[in-house]
């Protein structure tokens, strides 16, 4: 299943070839409701075998459109995780003080340390897409920087890190259906915001410039996973499942004791 939605470097890359509509052949959430819940467990435990072992850390990248989720899946998805262990990580415009700096710095200071997951709402790929679509930057810094972007994760994985970057993909009439939701509910509409509109129309250019970040960027070790997201409850659950799949191949085991318990004893004589 997880196959249709992997993107490396052996497939072409075209967004077109993949429906924000797609559900698997599922009609309903009621279908998945008992495999998530079984999906949340295993990851809960692998979080703490993850955790114990100390050998890898996970950082889990979320990119998209606005409004395509990427709050919401961390919620629903990563919230049974236990938050000694678990840190979320959202990118914004950067500060002075983050200019100042090459645009790996702000990013690559908040990866996981062996042992802890962390979460991108959006990420050091922000610095190949807005910039590149407003003219910020020109074609051949981007291309230069995409290199820096497959080399940086290159060199995560190399260090223990396991990155699992997801694309959430809605179209653009869902997307102005939730932004008419936000300006419409008094309790949504904190998160409204006008240059949402603007955004819009950049719309093309984004796709485009999203395309070439997973042709340079889309390797075996680092895929990218295009996940359907009109439909939350399947975006939830495949995402659930791409993350549970992942981790686990790591084969994760607790470390052994370097003491007998038999040499202690638990009751008082």
């Amino acid at each position: 299943m997880l196959d249709a939605y992997r993107l490396d470097e052996k497939k072409k890359v075209s967004l077109e070839s993949y429906d924000p509509e797609d559900t698997s052949g599922f009609t309903g959430k009621e279908e998945i409701e008992e495999s998530f819940a079984k999906l949340k467990e295993q990851l809960e435990d692998i979080q703490e075998r993850l955790y114990a072992s100390k050998k890898n850390g996970v950082l889990v990248l979320f990119q998209g459109m606005d409004c395509s989720g990427k709050d919401g899946v961390v919620k629903k998805v990563l919230s049974g995780l236990n938050p000694q262990g678990f840190r979320a990580e959202s990118f914004k415009r950067p500060t002075d003080d983050e200019a100042a700096h090459d645009f790996l710095w702000r990013t690559h200071k908040v990866t996981p340390p062996k042992g802890y997951f962390v979460s991108f709402n959006r990420s050091y790929y922000e610095d190949v897409l807005i910039t590149r679509v407003h003219g910020l930057i020109d074609k051949d810094v981007a291309t230069r920087r995409l290199k820096n972007i497959q080399q940086f994760e290159k060199m995560l994985a190399d260090n223990g890190t396991v990155l699992i970057k997801i694309f959430l993909h809605i179209s653009p009439d869902f997307q102005l259906k939730k932004i008419q939701e936000r300006m419409e509910n008094p309790e949504k509409l904190w998160k409204f915001d006008p240059s949402d509109l603007e955004e819009r129309r950049h719309w093309d250019a984004y796709v485009k410039a999203y395309e070439a970040a997973f042709k340079a960027t889309a390797t075996k070790t680092n895929p990218w996973y295009i996940v359907p997201a009109n439909h939350r409850w399947f975006r939830d659950y495949l995402v659930l499942k791409i993350i549970v799949s992942t981790l686990s191949k790591l084969k994760l085991e607790y470390p052994k004791a370097a003491f007998d318990p038999a040499d202690y004893k638990t009751t008082e004589e």
